[in-house]
């Protein structure tokens, strides 16, 4: 698992690399959460397209980065480019109920600059 934190114009893109299934990197995944936390990030796109799966931990990730994301005032999550494999444990837990989605870049950088957030989210998850 490799997650890179990018910041961009007001927004934090997580680019995740690399299975993210519970085992030695538990450590790497808790310090980069805390580095997000530490840079106060309100609107953060997380760009799985590189995830080829995810088991407890990377559910794990997910949920604790939307919730300190969304503590923020303002704060706007968006999760990219989820693979067919990562879509259903995000569907089988329910998550992709309640955190945007979005099928591209492109797409999930709209979500984040859209007024209406929930709107957004419903429209995505729709699709």
């Amino acid at each position: 698992m490799n997650i890179d934190i990018e910041q961009q114009n007001g927004i934090c893109v997580l680019r995740c690399k690399g299975r993210f299934i519970a085992g030695p990197d538990l450590e790497y995944m808790h310090s980069k959460m805390d580095e997000i936390k530490r840079l106060r990030c309100t609107r953060v796109l997380v760009d799985f397209r590189e995830v080829p799966s995810i088991g407890s931990m990377g559910v794990t990730f997910i949920v604790g980065v939307y919730t300190s994301v969304l503590k923020e005032s303002g704060g706007r999550f968006v999760l990219v480019g989820a693979v067919p494999v990562v879509r259903q444990v995000l569907d089988l837990t329910r998550l992709s109920t309640v955190i945007p989605l979005a099928p591209d870049l492109a797409s999930g950088l709209a979500v984040l600059c859209e007024r209406n957030s929930n709107q957004a989210r419903l429209s995505l998850s729709a699709g």
